[in-house]
């Protein structure tokens, strides 16, 4: 959810903290009061009743961007907004975020709006990882590469020598 505020000079942004699973609620209400809003969003592969889906998904859970003109909007009332928690600030003031920042995140979207993420996963060959879920959860291994898509190959220790396994990337953690 993105909205173009770059004619009207005086705004800038600020996050807003929201209610537990409530960022499109808090969205949709801020925009109603005359706020922008920006809600970076990306795919995520989700597990459920052993089946593998790709949902949307709030790259910052619990946090939404808002476009305001301190001077000339009555900010104060996001406190009250339905699906807002609190507006993230510095002592008494609303903490502000530097353009650059949305900006950056807003030239990572593809064309339906989702923020492209890097699949490849910040091990280095050799470095221990555990297993999250699976035939071999909670195991530790040793990473030793990428093996096709969004799949990494560790190396476990099984009865008493290294095994090859390749698994989903979001399966496996750092140990």
């Amino acid at each position: 959810m993105t909205q173009d505020f770059s004619l009207q000079l005086n705004r800038r942004w600020f996050v807003a903290h929201t209610r537990p699973n409530a960022e499109a609620k808090a969205a949709a209400n801020l925009v109603r009061q005359g706020f922008g809003v920006y809600v970076p969003r990306y795919l995520k592969r989700r597990r459920h009743a052993r089946k593998i889906e790709t949902v949307a998904a709030p790259l910052f859970p619990r946090y939404v961007f808002v476009a305001v003109d301190l001077a000339a909007q009555r900010w104060r009332s996001i406190y009250s907004t339905v699906g807002v928690a609190r507006l993230v600030c510095n002592g008494d003031d609303p903490a502000a975020v530097p353009d650059a920042v949305v900006g950056a995140l807003q030239s990572r979207e593809d064309a339906r709006g989702f923020i492209k993420l890097d699949a490849r996963p910040g091990f280095r060959p050799g470095e221990t990882v555990r297993v999250l879920d699976g035939a071999f959860s909670s195991c530790l291994g040793l990473f030793e590469g990428m093996a096709e898509r969004e799949r990494i190959a560790i190396l476990l220790d099984l009865l008493g020598r290294k095994v090859r396994v390749v698994l989903d990337a979001d399966l496996v953690a750092a140990a």
